[in-house]
């Protein structure tokens, strides 16, 4: 097996991209945190919105909220008309051959749900296997075990190399024709590694597998074709995208989405209601009952339109960069050690410091004004492979520099020298 070419397509260096650029669109970069300016370096848990989404979203409740698809009047027709444009664009962004591949949700966690609930109820059965990733979010591991549980299938983990790489021949080996579905990150958020899904995904489809990928931590750092990927299910957030929080999307192959039953009852998923007998509102809107998160769509749009606008390759090479001086710099703190050294990754640093507890170091850190994650971070087989039951985590983004990852490290370095 090799890895994928995302890199490789990528331009050398930042390709003229300046953080700054981005850095004066996002209002609570210019905030202080305990009289120094924050430097927010917990991207992979949420990143900060520009002011271009802010606008979007109060732009839609001054001038055309109301609910969609079933008024008659102007604002209906409007709010119609941006939540479905929203739908568009997502599409677009991860290149999904029509709208109508995409399904509204409250992000990637309820998406991965959907489809256990719906394609996992109607296809899994006795002695079947679902092969999950170790590198794997909790909501990627979690709905699988209780649909297996269910239907009395069996969630078989995929093992992880040194590097945090996922074992390929491992991987290999344990497909068979007992496996119904593969369940992987495009990105891990806790060592950054981007597996070879387009291989991986390949390989499933000879066994007849389907292939659903977490893309949460990927779409907002390297661009993504679906169909490239030639994947039956992808799923994303709009909080870790530089949109609202609530609202995500379940991209679907047409074929997948058609056999697949509602989830939820309510409006807008139906065409005709008695007592007698219901029928349902084609894909994407009978996966979305009941009023949704209007203006989430909205929100979403913008915030795809921003990251775009700076060149969504130019922005992965830049990131690139910054996570190769990011590596370099903090490898010269003694005790300190980076989990995940695979060499196609995200710029996500999990970390460990000899001698202080995580939250020891995110609180020391945050005297300083810089904002990182300390926990799990939900995704405990990947820690435990470490032999690690907690870490800290540091994640960067388009609109973080340099100057602060020197931030960083200059206040891990006064930890290490305070002794406590």
């Amino acid at each position: 097996m090799t890895t994928p070419d995302v890199r490789e397509r990528r331009p050398a260096r930042g390709a003229g991209f300046d953080p700054e650029r981005a850095r004066r669109d996002v209002p609570i970069l210019h905030r202080t945190v305990n009289g120094h300016p924050l430097a927010w370096l917990d991207n992979g848990a949420t990143t900060q919105k520009p002011r271009q989404v802010i606008e979007a979203l109060a732009g839609y409740y001054s001038h055309s909220n109301s609910n969609i698809h079933r008024g008659a009047h102007t604002l209906a027709r409007e709010a119609t008309e941006l939540y479905e444009g929203g739908r568009a664009t997502v599409a677009d962004f991860l290149g999904a051959s029509s709208p109508e591949d995409v399904v509204f949700t409250r992000g990637t966690t309820e998406a991965i749900n959907l489809v256990a609930r719906t394609w996992g109820s109607r296809n899994l059965g006795p002695g079947d296997e679902i092969l999950v990733s170790s590198l794997e979010h909790h909501s990627n591991i979690v709905p699988w075990q209780l649909i297996a549980k269910e239907r009395r299938a069996r969630v078989v983990p995929i093992p992880l190399l040194a590097d945090g790489a996922i074992d390929q021949d491992a991987f290999a080996d344990l497909l068979s024709c007992r496996t119904q579905l593969v369940a992987v990150s495009h990105a891990s958020n806790v060592l950054g590694t981007v597996p070879p899904v387009r291989e991986m995904t390949a390989l499933a489809h000879r066994y007849g597998a389907k292939v659903l990928v977490d893309g949460a931590q990927a779409v907002a750092h390297f661009p993504v074709d679906v169909q490239e990927l030639d994947v039956d299910f992808y799923a994303v957030s709009g909080h870790k995208l530089y949109a609202p929080t609530g609202i995500g999307a379940l991209y679907g192959k047409p074929e997948a989405l058609a056999g697949m039953p509602p989830w939820q009852g309510g409006g807008n998923m139906i065409d005709q209601v008695s007592f007698e007998r219901t029928t349902y509102a084609a894909v994407p809107h009978l996966f979305e009952a009941g009023t949704g998160h209007i203006s989430g769509p909205v929100g979403m749009k913008a915030a795809i339109d921003w990251l775009t606008s700076f060149g969504h390759e130019a922005v992965a090479a830049y990131e690139t960069e910054l996570l190769g001086y990011a590596q370099r710099a903090l490898a010269g703190i003694d005790g300190l050690e980076v989990l995940g050294t695979a060499p196609d990754k995200i710029a996500v640093l999990t970390f460990t410091l000899a001698g202080h507890d995580p939250m020891e170091i995110a609180d020391w850190l945050d005297q300083d004004g810089i904002a990182i994650r300390a926990g799990h971070h939900c995704a405990q087989p990947s820690l435990r492979h470490y032999g690690c039951t907690s870490a800290a985590r540091a994640s960067l983004a388009l609109y973080n520099t340099r100057e602060e990852v020197d931030r960083l490290v200059a206040s891990l370095r006064a930890l290490r020298a305070s002794g406590g």
